[in-house]
């Protein structure tokens, strides 16, 4: 049984940063693709960012691009989305993302790809 773990969420400032941690177990860390996913109030979730399982490759969805930075600990089984210049529009739940799917460098952007989630963790930019 996989187990996701998020923390880091909290209240912010526009043009603040936060760091998000998602900490796994109950698999091979190494073997997982990752990715964080949000949804806002009345929204439905989407794709914020992935990474490859041994952290080669990274896509982000353009409305992060360039603030959001994701990245992942293969030793600490934890997976990290570094988040700058914040947005009240960046206020969710954000969600941690496991897949064992696929093989090398592939990424998935849908959350159907993905089989095992986190419990979510709020993250408010106040304006």
């Amino acid at each position: 049984q996989v187990q996701l773990v998020e923390s880091g969420g909290g209240l912010v400032q526009a043009g603040g940063s936060l760091r998000l941690s998602c900490a796994a177990s109950g698999v091979t860390f190494s073997t997982c693709v990752l990715a964080w996913f949000r949804q806002a109030p009345g929204k439905e979730r989407e794709f914020v960012a992935a990474i490859s399982r041994g952290g080669s490759r990274t896509y982000y969805a353009d409305s992060v691009k360039g603030r959001f930075t994701i990245s992942r600990d293969n030793a600490k089984n934890t997976v990290y989305l570094q988040m700058n210049s914040l947005r009240p529009e960046d206020t969710a739940i954000y969600y941690c993302a496991a897949t064992t799917r696929g093989f090398g460098t592939l990424l998935y952007t849908h959350d159907y790809d993905y089989n095992s989630w986190g419990q979510g963790t709020q993250v408010t930019v106040s304006s």
